[in-house]
């Protein structure tokens, strides 16, 4: 397909204000594209190259005005494009307000030819373009600058206007014509009359349109049966929305309970016979970002591990954690530091070190295991990272898992009490709480569905009297664990819950020294507090109970912090639990 015939239909495209009509428009242009299906496919999202995979153009706009500059003529510089910009406020009409095709140089071409073609008779192809920009992206090192401007010349030389257009677009990664990746979907089913979601999944494993298109029109349905995760080819890893435990049960039964993790997600592709590493030698490990980004190099400790503890080829879905010299995990801020790090890496892991956490296995052995139910995947998982063991217990109850280095533990549970308490270990451990998932649940690449829930942070607070408190056991023996809140009920104060989740070891010894000159009576564990001490709590709900003397209970309270702003005549009062309750 010429150059100039895509240009034309994404000018089409780019006026077509229906969806609809957009998709139609697509679909023909992949019915016409020929033996450049591939190309056309991702060329019309904006894209040089597959979604999977993390090479770039690495060209700024300051080589791209250059390349422009030098093919409009002598008199226009750089700076010329660059104001012109600031004038116009997009680039392709830039590029398309300039005449090409009459300048020497290398790369360009000479001879007769009109300005409709570019002015040289040297039609450019849409695999020619492809080609180029793929050579460009090669481009490293010394000189590697002037190469980019010299292959961008080269290509804006044989350019006509609506042709420079489309590739100052697609150079700059702003095609903008409102074609995404659900379009080129529903146009590849419509062209090649084949089903949407065969079509869908296809394009899950492979993550790779240009490939899908050509299946579809050569291969078909059974074609596209057979496309097949690809050690070594990421796919977009599966997403989790907000949620609450009553909710995430009431669907489900029962749910697969897990700690989230305060780190980076990962993906990471294993093969022990080796797989290309992308610039022609073998590798048996490589890492990849949730964005599909490789960032094996960066993570030495990961490669490392992996090379140690798999025997088969897998690729697992996970996140890498900075932790501390006694193994306990660290902020998300110290991954940052060696996350997607390209230079002085073993300086940086002197700095912050970081371990994998593996929670689902989406191929291992030659099988995939998409459409496996999620505890299977798991069970599978554990199988996997054990097999360098040959004590590894299959034990499905989770508690043999602990023994499993680089095993994100999972619990089974359908009770609301008990997931607190995993919840609150979770805290304990230093991550960021829990995720709730359905047991049956498959795996699917890039969407964000309600069978992962990351566990809806608290969306109300209540302020709350505490008038008693329980002594901790074990390590915290000495400190006061467990906080009985209370509400003003007129001048009296009514219980409504007991909160012991979201506090550190730092702030009991805190609060237990605020607190411990307001006991006024002790029952074993238990003590009485004047109530002196106001609590900021949040909650996920509020339910009718007869537990506790208001009527009501908080369900998942969590303790914010201390209103030390507040007298107890200020916390909230039975009223607002009521409204809030009805609300």
């Amino acid at each position: 397909m010429e150059f100039a015939t895509f240009a034309d239909r994404a000018g089409t495209i780019d006026a077509e204000p229906a969806d609809l009509e957009i998709v139609a428009h697509v679909r023909d242009l992949l019915a016409d594209a020929e033996g450049e299906i591939d190309v056309v496919a991702r060329f019309v999202q904006g894209r040089v190259f597959p979604a999977w995979d993390s090479t770039t153009l690495d060209v700024g706009p300051s080589a791209c005005y250059e390349a422009i500059a030098r093919a409009a003529g002598r008199n226009v510089s750089g700076d010329d494009v660059e104001e012109r910009l600031a004038e116009v406020g997009e680039i392709g009409d830039v590029a398309a307000s300039y005449e090409f095709g009459g300048q020497q140089g290398l790369g360009a071409f000479t001879g007769g030819g009109d300005a409709g073609s570019g002015g040289n008779g040297n039609d450019l192809t849409v695999r020619e373009v492809a080609d180029t920009l793929a050579e460009l992206a090669a481009a490293d090192g010394s000189g590697s600058h002037d190469r980019k401007v010299d292959l961008l010349f080269g290509l804006f030389n044989r350019a006509s206007s609506e042709e420079a257009r489309y590739l100052a677009r697609l150079v700059l990664s702003e095609m903008r014509i409102g074609v995404g990746e659900g379009t080129v979907r529903d146009a590849i089913a419509a062209a090649f009359d084949v089903p949407e979601d065969r079509v869908e999944r296809a394009l899950q494993v492979s993550n790779d349109y240009g490939q899908v298109a050509r299946i579809a029109r050569d291969e078909g349905l059974a074609g596209l049966d057979a496309v097949d995760l690809a050690v070594g080819r990421p796919v977009q890893a599966m997403l989790a929305q907000a949620g609450t435990v009553t909710d995430a049960l009431e669907v489900w039964d029962e749910a697969a309970v897990e700690s989230k993790y305060d780190g980076a997600r990962i993906q990471l592709h294993h093969d022990p016979a080796g797989m290309d590493d992308g610039d022609g030698s073998t590798v048996e490990t490589r890492v990849f970002s949730r964005n599909m980004e490789e960032v094996t190099d960066a993570l030495p400790e990961v490669v490392e591990f992996a090379d140690e503890t798999l025997e088969e080829p897998a690729i697992l879905d996970g996140e890498v954690v900075a932790i501390d010299d006694d193994g306990s995990p660290l902020p998300f801020q110290a991954v940052l530091k060696r996350f997607r790090r390209k230079h002085d890496v073993a300086k940086a892991r002197e700095d912050v070190s970081v371990r994998p956490v593996f929670f689902d296995c989406l191929h291992a052995g030659g099988e995939d295991l998409l459409a496996e139910p999620l505890t299977t995947r798991h069970d599978r998982l554990r199988s996997v990272l054990s097999a360098a063991d040959s004590d590894g217990d299959d034990a499905t109850d989770g508690t043999a898992d602990a023994d499993i280095e680089g095993l994100s533990l999972l619990r089974l549970a359908d009770d609301p009490d008990e997931i607190e308490s995993i919840d609150a270990a979770a805290l304990e451990a230093g991550h960021e709480g829990i995720m709730l998932k359905d047991p049956e649940s498959t795996y699917s690449p890039g969407r964000r569905g309600k069978h992962w829930r990351k566990r809806k942070p608290d969306v109300e607070t209540i302020d709350c009297v505490v008038t008693g408190a329980e002594w901790g056991e074990g390590r915290r023996a000495t400190f006061l664990g467990t906080f009985e809140l209370s509400v003003r009920a007129g001048d009296a104060l009514e219980t409504v819950g007991k909160v012991a989740t979201g506090i550190t070891d730092e702030k009991l010894e805190a609060l237990t020294e605020l607190l411990e000159p307001h006991i006024t009576a002790e029952d074993g564990q238990e003590i009485d507090l004047e109530p002196e001490v106001v609590f900021e709590v949040g909650y996920e709900e509020i339910q009718s109970s007869p537990t506790y003397s208001s009527g009501y209970a908080l369900r998942f309270p969590r303790f914010q912090g201390v209103r030390s702003d507040k007298d107890p005549a200020d916390a909230d009062s039975i009223e607002r639990l009521e409204r809030l309750h009805g609300r």
